[in-house]
């Protein structure tokens, strides 16, 4: 294998595709978006249980409402759930007042008061216990920030419990997404789903 010199990027290094999830202030309209810098770590939080790093770059409504609340949820993106989430990836929250016009089936937290997803085969509920900002605050619309996460609570799709199954096989009833260059949605499994902004527009 012959390597060359390459430019700094995530290029090539697949990256999970999650929703966010909150409520609005009103503590009952839903809110989601689109994020994939998701990561796990130990915090010093509780038993030394895994915690999450959940990096959201810019300034956004999702951000404003985990900031307020102190908590959100990650959900899983399936391959069903890629047009509605390419739909909240490419949406901006701030500029379009009624972007949750288009929901999938939410449930309320067992743990938390936060949305998640039902159509989601993995969900976490996640609270927030420190929040770090990475780039100066001179240019806060481009400001990313890490959010330290205790994680409170996961449901998951009870197939992939089943241990009688090869972990292959559960992988392949999840249907993850992932990003991984130029734009463009994966399977795990090496086919080409989309570019960004093409699933939405079979809402």
């Amino acid at each position: 294998m012959a390597k060359i010199k390459g430019e700094i990027s995530n290029n090539f290094c697949p990256q999970t595709l999650y929703l966010y999830g909150n409520y609005e202030e009103d503590g009952v309209t839903p809110h989601f978006g689109l994020f994939c810098w998701y990561g796990w770590c130990e915090t010093g939080e509780g038993d030394g249980a895994l915690s999450v790093m959940a990096c959201i770059g810019g300034e956004k409504r999702t951000k404003d409402l985990i900031r307020k609340t102190g908590m959100f949820s990650a959900n899983l993106v399936s391959e069903p759930l890629l047009p509605l989430a390419d739909y909240y990836g490419c949406v901006n929250g701030r500029a379009v007042p009624d972007k949750m016009k288009r929901l999938p089936t939410v449930e309320r937290g067992q743990a938390l008061n936060v949305p998640t997803i039902a159509e989601s085969p993995v969900s976490f509920e996640l609270k927030v216990v420190k929040e770090e900002a990475l780039t100066s605050p001179s240019n806060p619309e481009e400001a990313c920030t890490l959010f330290l996460c205790k994680v409170e609570n996961v449901t998951i799709d009870e197939r992939l419990t089943d241990k009688s199954l090869p972990v292959i096989e559960r992988m392949k009833l999840s249907q993850a997404v992932s990003t991984v260059a130029e734009e463009t949605y994966v399977n795990f499994f090496g086919r080409e789903l989309a570019k960004w902004g093409e699933p939405m527009g079979s809402l």
